[in-house]
């Protein structure tokens, strides 16, 4: 059996990075207009921007995603994106 992970250079993460910080940006605004004191999206966006501009592939990175991927869960189950 082959291995077929795809290996990216940290090149290619960074461009990843900055296509799906800019991709999420009309989201942001549909999360934020309905909750716009929870700041965990745009964090997350912030820093994969920061990420795709040459910083440190850290730990912050890591659990700023996993903060807005619950923030959007929470949203979702409180009907937040009905409205697209």
């Amino acid at each position: 059996m082959s291995n077929s992970a795809i290996r990216l250079s940290e090149a290619d993460l960074r461009a990843v990075a900055e296509y799906a910080a800019l991709s999420a940006l009309p989201a942001l605004a549909i999360f934020e207009r309905d909750r716009p004191d929870d700041l965990r999206a745009r964090a997350a966006i912030q820093a994969a921007r920061s990420f795709a501009s040459g910083g440190s592939r850290s730990k912050s990175l890591r659990d700023s995603a996993w903060a807005a991927q619950r923030a959007a869960i929470e949203a979702r189950d409180e009907g937040v994106a009905r409205g697209l």
